[in-house]
């Protein structure tokens, strides 16, 4: 009997990709130590023991160093991750290079949505356009509503808005 010889390999290679791509998002995350703090929304992590990479937040915008709330977010950061491992769910490269991505505490829940929750950052509306936004930004008006953090301030000023009058 003679067995027949496959002659589409691609047709492998094409079920698993598309199988990758069925699973969650965080199934690719992968693990990094923080070992860095820049500012309230940009850490830095070791990944695989060895290599540094810059993470920028995805969907917050925390104050910057020279804002109001500026240092208190970058505080808040370092107290909330600094020396833990992390999840690290990529989801794009910013124009600076960094990697932007979602990073999940040891806890399970989001460094942006425990940020958000302190009062040390906004959602950015602009960024922010995964389904876990729409929660984030409850998270935030609960901020608001409670006066947490930044909120506690008469008119915050978004750092967006901050950089651009800045220039």
């Amino acid at each position: 009997m003679k067995i027949r010889e496959n002659k589409r390999p691609c047709g492998a290679i094409f079920l698993i990709v598309f199988c990758l791509l069925l699973l969650p998002h965080t199934a690719l995350a992968w693990p990094g130590l923080v070992v860095g703090i820049s500012d309230g929304d940009t850490i830095t992590v070791l990944r695989n023991g060895r290599e540094q990479v810059k993470i920028r937040l995805y969907g917050i915008d925390c104050p910057e160093k020279r804002q109001a709330w500026g240092n208190r977010a970058a505080q808040a950061t370092g107290r909330l991750c600094t020396g833990k491992v992390v999840d690290i769910q990529e989801t794009d490269i910013d124009r600076y290079g960094r990697t932007v991505a979602v990073v999940a505490l040891p806890d399970g829940l989001t460094l942006q949505e425990e940020l958000v929750a302190e009062g040390m950052a906004w959602v950015w509306p602009k960024y922010c356009k995964l389904p876990v936004c729409l929660e984030w930004s409850e998270i935030e008006g609960k901020a608001r509503d409670g006066k947490v953090g930044l909120w506690r301030d008469a008119e915050p000023i978004p750092p967006w808005e901050w950089r651009r009058l800045e220039k």
